[in-house]
């Protein structure tokens, strides 16, 4: 029998096959996927193969697909190893909320990285427009225009009020989505407002800590009315890149990668060298300041987490 893995819980699977039924699976023996070192070597989104049990009736995994693409992060607790997020993504929406809480830059573009390395194409919602201040507004305005800029697709979302959802599901339509940010900045009302029967659970910030409190544990996926699936995942609090040399890190920064080659050296890291082009780009203003601060992070620190 052949499925789509819509959640692990890391030693069980749930797995949908495509005339609908859900079978309880698992997996026999340790997987290697091209030697990842993952902590789940089975994602959300993986196509599998599996065969029943006749004595209790669930699965057993014992074919992965090969994937299309995958999202991928450090390991919180285990920082030599990787966490797989999802697999087979047609679409990454990113949540941003400029307050209540905050998201960083630093998360932004370590995000955004990382989809471009994996082949994923990736949207930056702004959600709870309707409740920010005048000072948020503008600097909600002044990363859009920034980021609209760079080639990516921003677009302003209140999933209280319903703002441009229609618009989300036109997006959506068909293809596989993640959604994906920091906990607290509404993903799981979002979705409820984009497939209503879900009936996530919800939480607000924290007073003390103006952050979100976690209300997903897994990531899962649900199929939605209008075609697709729509993949939850955990709030996420850093985001740590994997496996990037210093030499790439600007291929994943379109701004970077498209006046590299103007550079004088072809081995340029675009920190101090004579003749650098991207030097060049943010002095000018063409390239932003943070933007390069955030690349000058990821080639400089041995891409730790950032927050």
């Amino acid at each position: 029998m052949q499925g789509v893995v819509t959640k692990s819980t890391g030693s069980w699977y749930k797995v949908r096959t495509n005339k609908g039924h859900t079978y309880k699976c698992r997996i026999k023996g340790k997987f290697r996927m091209n030697g990842i070192k993952s902590t789940n070597p089975i994602a959300v989104g993986d196509f599998v193969d599996f065969k029943l049990e006749p004595e209790t009736k669930n699965g057993i995994i014992n074919t992965i697909h090969d994937r299309k693409n995958y999202i991928i992060r450090k390991s919180v607790n285990l920082s030599k190893q990787t966490h797989i997020i999802a697999a087979n993504i047609d679409l990454a929406f990113l949540v941003i909320t400029i307050e209540s809480p905050k998201t960083y830059t630093a998360f932004i573009d370590r995000f955004l990285a990382t989809a471009e390395a994996y082949n994923i194409t990736a949207v930056l919602l702004f959600n709870k427009i309707d409740i920010y201040s005048k000072k948020a507004h503008e600097e909600r305005i002044y990363l859009q225009k920034i980021y609209s800029k760079i080639g990516y697709r921003c677009i302003d979302i209140s999933a209280t009020k319903g703002t441009n959802i229609h618009q989300l599901i036109e997006l959506m339509k068909d293809k596989t989505s993640l959604f994906s940010g920091h906990s607290g900045v509404g993903k799981s009302t979002l979705i409820n407002a984009v497939e209503p029967s879900l009936h996530l659970q919800t939480k607000p910030v924290s007073d003390i800590h103006n952050q979100g409190l976690h209300t997903t544990t897994f990531a899962e996926m649900y199929p939605v009315h209008f075609g697709g699936f729509i993949i939850d995942t955990p709030g996420i609090k850093g985001f740590g890149v994997v496996d990037f040399s210093k030499e790439e890190v600007g291929d994943y920064f379109p701004e970077i990668f498209a006046i590299k080659k103007a550079c004088k050296f072809n081995n340029c890291l675009h920190i101090n060298e004579p003749q650098c082009a991207v030097i060049k780009a943010v002095e000018s203003g063409e390239i932003a300041t943070f933007r390069y601060a955030n690349y000058l992070q990821l080639i400089e620190l041995d891409n730790s987490p950032y927050r």
